[in-house]
């Protein structure tokens, strides 16, 4: 008789069985996600050296305090820069090394948020003195803008930079308790020097609104904060996220800086105290919107961990009705938990590729504000507001969605999706509040919309790519336009296009008195609509990338991030009466169909579900999750992390004797049971 497999032993046949039964040639698309097999065996290469270093190891990172963390990634960051010289890796691959070392650093901020707005704001005289230092980390930066009263609103900040033509300097103060900066990441122990968001100040008194200016905070010498300047770190963050980051705090009292540390490269004040101004009012916003374009690869990649620790663990744990041979159901096999599964993967898909579309936009921007084209500028700026926004509501949410769907063990800190959701959490509030942001593209919404229905013939060619949704103000009805059924794509993308026209053209006649939530709808209408048509054409562009199989599993992925899209927009495809067939209630639930059309592409994905995660290309090292390991041996993996924390490494613990064992005898005490032995 055979000998019968053991629960433990099924969950690795369970995930080969699922990788024998997906169609996905995993190499290619893992490939295709990382931009070409060049940069997949970079990628690849350099993930290998990292997690073979033992000074590199997760090891006990877990069970350290705050305090010991932050050391710690000072330390691994240090062992990086040391395989960097080593290796002779540019100045691009240490950050990507640092990207994949799956700890929170306080040298991201040097080159998320301080060296491109330096690069992109300073004189070329600041740029030449200040350039080396920055790549090559003779100096560290941060960026000094949210404040203890003021955040998202740039415009209330209150530190100053008052003029001085005397002396041809800079006054740099805190003139109140609030306008102490704070939050700033790296500000708190690290940085030695800081891009400053502060009210230019002219001689006479003129408030110019918010200007940037580069400081030194620290001497180089020995790391203390110079005369003037008050810094210190915050504390810790909600959920023990961020736990190596020094989000700090930093007050100035009438710092003096040089003329030239103002970043001048399209506005300055000249030495007598007269302002010359930029070619336009937002343009040293360049910087904070490449913070925001890439928020969103970074969506995608980490909503990606995400689905393949989930999927995995989905695939090879067993619950409910038995089978023939004795065992429980794979849960990814219910329908509520691959319904939650599936889209977070094809987000995962939809948010790598914008992400690379949005790069390629912000660098033509870029090269445009070098040479004075700011032409694209105020459409980037409602781009990245509106995909921060959607990104990172979504993500956050996808995260919790797959530790849900994990079950109990979810819960556990060796899942890893607790972690990875503390982390990206605060993405909704930094860089802008989701909230506040709204209001940002739907005032884009507004203006274009404005523009073009007032225009004596609009020409639908004159519209941004944020706005294309409104050339269907002219266009026919839905019935004339969706016909290809819920297979088509262009059925999803036109729904979702003609809802933004409804929902602004709605906003509009209530632009004075908006109801509560219409700012939020609005926005989510016109940045999903956009986002569709980005959809629509990776579609379209997949079966000259990728052979026809892998061609086809990923169109019906894309396509079922617009389905699901769309019905999370049926609340207003149903309230404007332009979702089809609403119109004739008796034939009963007009978005059944819908819903049916999702479930039947959600069962044809599920077979290739593995190979569509294992396409991401992650390493144990890299997702460092017990649920989530390659060969699906979970159960044992979660055993041999139990045996790492420091509770079980005495048999009796730690204060027995002092507070334990008072309580047991008191309590045997009063219950007369003193002397005797239990």
């Amino acid at each position: 008789m055979a000998e019968r497999t053991t629960p433990e032993k099924q969950t690795r046949i369970d995930l080969q069985r699922a990788r024998e039964r997906s169609e996905v040639d995993i190499a290619l698309v893992r490939d295709f996600l990382h931009g070409g097999r060049k940069q997949w065996e970079e990628h690849a290469g350099m993930v290998g050296l990292l997690s073979q270093d033992p000074a590199l190891s997760h090891g006990q990172r877990l069970y350290l305090t705050r305090k010991e963390r932050y050391k710690d990634s000072l330390r691994l960051a240090k062992r990086v820069h040391e395989l960097q010289d080593e290796h002779g890796w540019t100045d691009a691959q240490f950050r990507k090394a640092m990207d994949n070392m799956g700890e929170s650093s306080p040298y991201f901020l040097h080159f998320l948020a301080f060296e491109p707005v330096v690069r992109s704001q300073a004189s070329d005289e600041l740029l030449a003195e200040y350039s080396g230092l920055m790549t090559n980390r003779g100096i560290i930066g941060c960026y000094l803008q949210t404040e203890l009263a003021h955040g998202s609103n740039v415009g209330g900040l209150e530190t100053t930079a008052t003029y001085v033509p005397q002396t041809q300097e800079f006054i740099i103060n805190s003139p109140t308790f609030t306008s102490r900066k704070w939050w700033v990441g790296a500000a708190g122990k690290l940085a030695t020097h800081a891009v400053v968001q502060a009210l230019l100040i002219l001689p006479d008194g003129k408030n110019l609104g918010p200007h940037l200016f580069f400081i030194q905070l620290r001497s180089l010498e020995d790391h203390r904060v110079l005369p003037g300047i008050t810094m210190g770190d915050i504390g810790p963050k909600a959920f023990g996220g961020f736990a190596a980051v020094d989000n700090g705090f930093a007050v100035f009292d009438h710092v003096r800086i040089s003329r030239r540390f103002m970043l001048s490269k399209f506005s300055h004040v000249t030495d007598d105290g007269r302002y010359v101004q930029p070619p336009h009012a937002k343009i040293s916003y360049g910087g904070m919107l490449y913070i925001r374009s890439t928020m969103v690869t970074t969506g995608g990649w980490t909503a990606a961990k995400a689905a393949t620790i989930a999927v995995r663990y989905a695939t090879v744990r067993r619950q409910g009705n038995k089978s023939a041979q004795g065992f429980e159901e794979q849960i990814i096999n219910y329908p509520s938990v691959y319904n939650r599964l599936l889209p977070i993967v094809s987000r995962s898909y939809v948010l790598m590729l914008l992400g690379r579309n949005l790069e390629k936009s912000f660098a033509a921007m870029s090269q445009g504000l070098a040479h004075g084209d700011t032409s694209l500028l105020a459409d980037m700026h409602a781009m990245t507001s509106g995909l921060k926004v959607l990104v990172t509501t979504s993500v956050v949410q996808d995260i919790e969605t797959a530790r849900r769907a994990l079950g109990g063990h979810g819960y556990s800190e060796y899942a890893g999706l607790g972690r990875i959701y503390a982390n990206y959490l605060p993405a909704a509030t930094y860089e802008g509040d989701n909230f506040l942001l709204d209001l940002q593209v739907v005032r884009a919404a507004l203006k274009a919309y404005k523009r073009y229905s007032s225009a004596a013939r609009p020409d639908p060619l004159t519209l941004p790519p944020t706005a294309r949704y409104l050339r269907l103000l002219s266009e026919q009805s839905v019935a004339d336009k969706a016909t290809g059924g819920w297979a088509d794509p262009h059925m999803s993308v036109y729904l979702l296009e003609l809802r933004a026209v409804h929902m602004i053209r709605e906003f509009a006649k209530h632009e004075a008195d908006p109801d509560a939530s219409a700012p939020q709808r609005m926005s989510r209408a016109a940045t999903e609509a956009f986002v569709a048509v980005q959809v629509e054409s990776f579609i379209k562009d997949l079966a000259s990338e990728l052979p026809g199989k892998d061609a086809h599993i990923l169109a019906d992925l894309l396509n079922l991030y617009l389905l699901t899209t769309v019905e999370s927009a049926l609340t207003d495809l149903l309230s404007f009466g332009i979702f089809p067939g609403c119109q004739r209630p008796a034939n009963g639930d007009p978005t059944r169909e819908l819903r049916r059309a999702i479930k039947h592409l959600e069962l044809k994905l599920l077979p290739q579900a593995v190979g569509l995660t294992d396409a991401f290309g992650f390493t144990d090292w890299e997702l460092n999750s017990a649920l989530g390991v390659h060969d699906g041996a979970v159960y044992e993996a979660l055993w041999d992390c139990v045996q790492t924390e420091p509770l079980n490494q005495t048999e009796v613990v730690d204060g027995y004797h002092e507070f334990v064992k008072p309580v047991l005898e008191r309590g045997r005490r009063l219950a007369g049971r003193g002397g005797a032995k239990l």
